[in-house]
Formats: structure tokens, C-alpha cells, sequence
């Protein structure tokens, strides 16, 4: 273990929001914390780091144990370049590397200072230091010289990440990483911790990012944290059967504390006769329901929807626009039909949401035209949040100075309508400055499904949501029988809404593919920035077959060779009595494994497991991957030979 929680204790006003937290982390860890928005990640997080105190319990780290974090606010103000914001990242080091270069630049006839400065950064081994800047800068394609202030979301985003990875910390405290950046971004990113080689913490929002990054997965639920042991999909099971034992179990509780109450309730004889042990147990009984912190509720959104539009929505002709004589968009043609859920995606600055704009007739096109179909009913989700003003309050901003609304034809409550989207009535009055970011997010989501529409526009609609909240939106805007244009940097999210995909390919040239976002990996493999994105290699097939286009005589061959294979089939042989016994015993041996596989897992899934030594806890670890292993060389064995058969 390199670092460490235990009994820690957190309370915030009335709220329990760490109790009783025991965690240990080990070297070349990958671990993902998972919960609620406003579960209390982000604090267990500083907690560890060393920036936050709990109320009781200890912090437990190595000697010369050095952590990084990456935090979810961006820094405002900042006036240094890409190269100075990251090297502030290696303390004093960093420190003297930004005073040197910009002696050089802004006095560079002070010779003695330069040298002085030289001496310093000889001293201190820093040259490698800057080269490991360098390497960082280039790896995150960051250009060093171009100033903070000026840059997106998420290149500032990319910048915080590479100060925190330009150290080498042990341990690399991650808060929601992926936010803002676009899908090349966010699989460089992951490529780059797939290789680091210290332990890592993350939260992330983005389920295909935990599927390849996480080794572990922790969830922090009412104050109480839980471990699973072996990826994302492993915990959705846990989860799963973790929720539906701990429903059976109070449902049991609460019959037995029901017919105790009926007893203890009965006429002047039952009182005469009671039993005092059975009534203390009953206090008790009363105490630990009182005590029990019931799961939050889900959000229970739905959207309004208007009038169905005409088939048409809209039509782009030879639609051309540019920036600075960077065209964003090239002569590009489509037809958007009713019911359509177009994904469109790209880089950071390539020009998704200027489309957008060109589309719904706010920019106009410096050539083409755009022409709109009828009855559109327009609801725009914002990523950058314009729309919320920092003063007013949940209420007034969905309710506009009414207490009801108009939804689908019934009238509804304004405070119903935002508990719907879990806000309490406290949170619904207070100012929306003092919302956290997923609390921002649903009210956004809360104030455009409110509005009837027939053509959603949603421009990073999943930033800051829980996992929670995104399943349910996932459902309502597949069920939302209007027509859908989102620009999103989540994948799986793209594959779930999608039916149609414009694929940003650079220099202005949109691509349209049918389906989400793996049908456009399938359907299109030479795409200019599709290298970012996927880092599969060439099958052999796909190799043969480029050999085979560059030697015409080997073409030849190897077509006429398929033909023979085709017409001639394979012989089966027949197996050795050897072969027939290891078939035999095959299924035994794997439903063995699978049963030992099982009791390890529930092992690894109780609160207490990462409480023992740490040595057991690495043996567990490598006994469930060398059964993993095992498992998959007995199903190819026993494919092999039925096929053999």
C-alpha cells in the first residue's frame, strides 16, 4: 500500500458525507471513484491529496510519497504561456526554467544573470526537466508559446493535465479528466496512463474511458465506499446485486420492525407480560431505521414535445464557410428528415457548433443556403452555459414568476417539476452561483425540456452529469420521437443516441455515415484524424490484402489459392483417444475455474477485503488473473477440438 484511509469521518452542515471510510491504494493501481453528483468524490480526493482534514480518522501515506491533482476548476486570469503554466508543475525547477527563458527573450544582454541562472539549472539536472516538458507538450499536442488566456476549455483542460503528469507523481488524482476535450484528446490521454507507471485515481463520467482505463472501481453511495475489483462492467453487476441484496434486506427489516410495533401496541394484558429484552431490541430496531440513510432518488425526466414538424427539417446546399481562411465548412450538402438523431463529431475548433448555428439560421452561410422545413419548435442546450445567470434561482428560471408550468398538456408545480430533476426545495431557492457543476447541468436540462419542441439541439449535453442521470437522458431522447442534432466527445453516448454520424475530417470535408460512433470506425478506416481515435493495427487480413494490391503475380496467386480453398473443403479428422478424453474433461475443469473465479470475486467485493495485508491482497489479485488466463486457454482448447470433431 503507498497510500492510504482509515475510519475517516466527514461530516458538511447535516449531511454524513465520509463515514467510516477505509481505502488503501497499491502501486500501479488504476482506480475509478464513482458516485452521485454531490456524493463527496472530489473531497475524498483532496482528502487524499493532503488539501482537506476530516473530522476523525487517518490519512496513511509513504515516506517521500509524491501526489499530483488534477482539479476539475481551471485557473482564471492567467497570463503565462503553455510552457510556463506546465513547468510551474516541477515546484522550484520549473520555477527557475520559466526566469531563464525569459531572460533570454526580455534581457538577453545580462550576461552574468544568464550565466548565473545557467549554473543554477547545471546544478539542479534541469535540462532534463525541460526536455520532459517538451515531451509532455508534444504527447498532449500542445503548442508551448500560445498564452493560457487565450485557449478553449479544453485546451486549458489538456494544460492542467500536463502539469499534473510532468513530474512523474506516485499517485495521480484525476477529477473528471476527460471533461472538454474531444475525442482524440481524450483516447491520447488514454493511452498515455495506460503506459504510466505510478497509481492513479480518477473520477470520470465517461464509460468507455473507465472500461479501458480502470483496474478497480470504487463507489461512494450515502457516505459508504465500495470496492469491485476488475473493471467498469465488473462493478455494474456488483452494483447491481449489491442493490437488489440491500432492498431484500430492508425489506425484512422493516416487516420484522412492523410486527414489532403491532406487539408492542397490544391491549393491558401484552403490556403486563412484556418482554423488557424484547422491547430494548425493539428501541434498537427503531434506531437503526432512524439512522438509515435511504438511496437518493432518480431523476424523472421527460421532455415536451410539440407539434410533430414536416418531413423536412431542413435541407444544406453547397454550403461553404471559413475563419481566417480556414474553412470550417466545404461545400456540404444533406437533408435532414423528422426523427433523425445526427451525432456530429470532430477536434476541438473544427467547427461543430458554427454548423449548428449555420443550421438553425442564427449565422448565415458565406455560401449555400440552408432551407427549414415547417412547424420547427427549437430547444437549444448550451455548452457553455450562456443561459444561466448567476444570481437567480432554479425556480425563477423554470417557473419565470409562475408556480405552475405547462407540461405535455397537465399542469405541474414548478418545485415537483425540479424534484423531478433532484432538487431539494433548499437547493431549487438559492442562488445558481452556489450549484455545482452536474447541479447546473440538470437544471439546463430541466429549463429545455420544459419548452415543447420538435428539434433538439444539445451541444455537450453529458458534461458534469452522474452515470445515473445520463442512463435516464440516454432513455428519454431515444424515446423522443422529434428530430436530434448533439455535438458530444462521449462515445458511448454517440452510439446509444445516433442514427447518423457527420464525421468533422478536417480542412471543411463532413463525412456522413449511418449509425453511431463505432459504425463509423467500421465503415471508414482511412480517416485523417482516425489514427487519434483508435490505435487497433491492421488485421493480417487487411495486410495480405495491401500486399496483394502492390504485387499483381501474388494477387493472382493468392485469389486462385481462395478458389481452391472454396471448392475444396476441409477434411475433418477424426480425434485420438487422448484428444476425446481432454474434450471429456474440459467443461469440468472450466466450471471449476469459473466456480473458484466467483468465490474470489465476492471475496474482493466485501468492505473489509482491502483491509488485510497487503500481500494477500496482491495474491487474491494474481490468483484471479492466472485463472482468467486459464479460462481463456481451456475455451480455445475446447473450441479447437470440437472443431476438430
Amino acid at each position: 500500500m503507498i497510500i492510504g484511509l482509515k475510519n475517516i469521518h466527514l461530516r458538511i452542515g447535516t449531511t454524513q458525507i465520509l463515514d467510516n471510510i477505509t481505502f488503501s491504494l497499491l502501486p500501479q493501481e488504476r482506480v475509478a471513484l464513482l458516485g452521485r453528483n454531490g456524493a463527496g468524490k472530489s473531497t475524498l480526493l483532496r482528502i487524499l491529496s493532503g488539501h482537506q482534514t476530516s473530522d476523525e480518522g487517518e490519512v496513511i501515506r509513504s515516506d517521500n510519497l509524491h501526489i499530483r491533482t488534477l482539479e476539475q476548476n481551471i485557473p482564471r486570469d492567467q497570463n503565462a504561456t503553455i510552457f510556463e503554466m506546465v513547468a510551474t508543475g516541477l515546484d522550484k525547477t520549473g520555477g527557475l526554467l520559466i526566469e531563464y527563458n525569459k531572460t533570454l527573450i526580455e534581457d538577453a544582454e545580462n550576461l552574468n544573470k544568464i550565466a548565473d541562472l545557467q549554473a543554477t539549472l547545471d546544478n539542479l539536472n534541469a535540462w532534463q526537466a525541460e526536455s520532459q516538458i517538451r515531451t509532455i507538450l508534444s504527447r498532449l499536442h500542445l503548442p508551448e508559446q500560445l498564452k493560457f488566456s487565450n485557449l478553449s476549455g479544453g485546451m486549458k483542460r489538456r494544460v492542467m493535465l500536463a502539469k499534473a503528469l510532468v513530474c512523474n507523481p506516485d499517485v495521480l488524482l484525476l477529477d473528471e479528466p476527460t471533461n472538454h476535450l474531444d475525442i482524440p484528446a481524450i483516447v491520447t490521454l488514454e493511452n498515455y496512463l495506460l503506459n504510466y507507471r505510478g497509481a492513479i485515481i480518477f473520477i470520470s463520467h465517461d464509460r468507455n474511458f473507465m472500461r479501458r482505463i480502470a483496474t478497480r472501481v470504487c463507489d461512494l453511495d450515502r457516505g459508504h465506499l465500495m470496492s469491485w475489483q476488475g473493471g467498469y462492467d465488473t462493478y455494474l453487476k456488483g452494483k447491481q446485486a449489491h442493490l437488489a441484496a440491500e432492498e431484500k434486506a430492508n425489506a425484512l427489516f422493516d416487516k420484522r420492525l412492523a410486527q414489532e410495533e403491532i406487539w408492542i401496541r397490544r391491549g393491558v394484558e401484552a403490556r403486563r407480560t412484556r418482554n423488557q429484552g424484547r422491547v430494548r431490541a425493539l428501541l434498537e430496531m427503531r434506531q437503526t431505521f432512524s439512522e438509515r440513510r435511504q438511496r437518493l432518488g432518480v431523476a424523472r425526466m421527460q421532455v415536451q414535445e410539440a407539434e410533430n414538424s414536416g418531413k423536412l427539417v431542413a435541407e444544406i446546399q453547397n454550403v461553404f464557410h471559413q475563419f481566417d481562411q480556414k474553412p470550417i465548412v466545404r461545400e456540404f450538402n444533406a437533408i435532414i428528415t423528422r426523427g433523425e438523431k445526427i451525432a456530429l463529431i470532430g477536434p476541438n475548433g473544427t467547427g461543430k457548433t458554427t454548423l449548428i448555428q449555420i443550421i438553425l439560421g442564427k449565422l448565415q452561410p458565406q455560401q449555400g443556403k440552408v432551407r427549414h422545413g415547417s412547424r420547427l419548435e427549437v430547444a437549444y442546450f448550451n455548452q457553455l452555459r450562456q443561459t444561466l445567470s448567476e444570481q437567480t434561482t432554479a425556480i425563477d428560471l423554470i417557473g419565470a414568476g409562475k408556480e405552475f408550468i405547462e407540461l405535455n398538456g397537465q399542469t405541474k408545480h414548478v418545485m415537483s417539476y425540479l424534484q423531478d430533476f433532484l432538487f431539494t426545495p433548499n437547493r431549487a431557492r438559492q442562488p445558481i452561483e452556489s450549484l455545482s457543476g452536474g447541479e447546473r447541468a440538470r437544471l439546463l436540462l430541466a429549463q429545455l425540456f420544459s419548452q415543447p419542441s420538435n428539434l433538439l439541439v444539445l451541444d455537450e449535453p453529458t458534461n458534469d452529469l452522474d452515470l445515473e442521470t445520463l442512463d435516464l437522458l440516454e432513455e428519454r431522447l431515444m424515446e423522443y420521437t422529434g428530430t436530434i442534432l448533439f455535438v458530444s466527445h462521449d462515445r458511448e453516448f454517440i452510439n446509444q443516441i445516433a442514427t447518423r454520424t457527420w464525421v468533422f475530417e478536417g480542412n471543411g470535408i463532413i463525412g456522413d455515415y449511418v449509425g453511431g460512433y463505432d459504425d463509423w470506425i467500421r465503415q471508414r478506416n482511412n480517416d485523417p484524424w482516425l489514427s487519434h481515435v483508435t490505435n487497433q493495427p491492421q488485421t493480417n487480413a487487411q495486410n495480405e490484402k495491401k500486399t496483394n494490391q502492390s504485387n499483381p503475380l501474388t494477387s493472382t496467386s493468392a485469389e486462385q489459392s481462395q478458389e481452391n480453398s472454396v471448392q475444396t473443403p476441409n477434411k475433418k479428422h477424426k480425434l485420438s483417444y487422448k484428444e476425446q478424453k481432454e474434450l471429456d474433461h474440459i467443461p469440468s475443469q472450466i466450471e471449476t475455474l469459473e466456480h473458484e473465479q466467483n468465490e474470489l470475486v465476492k471475496e474482493m467485493m466485501k468492505t473489509n477485503f482491502y483491509q488485510q495485508a497487503s500481500s494477500q491482497i496482491i495474491q487474491t489479485q494474481q490468483r484471479l488473473t492466472e485463472i482468467e488466463h486459464k479460462l481463456q486457454i481451456a475455451y480455445a482448447r475446447w473450441e479447437a477440438l470440437e472443431q476438430k470433431k
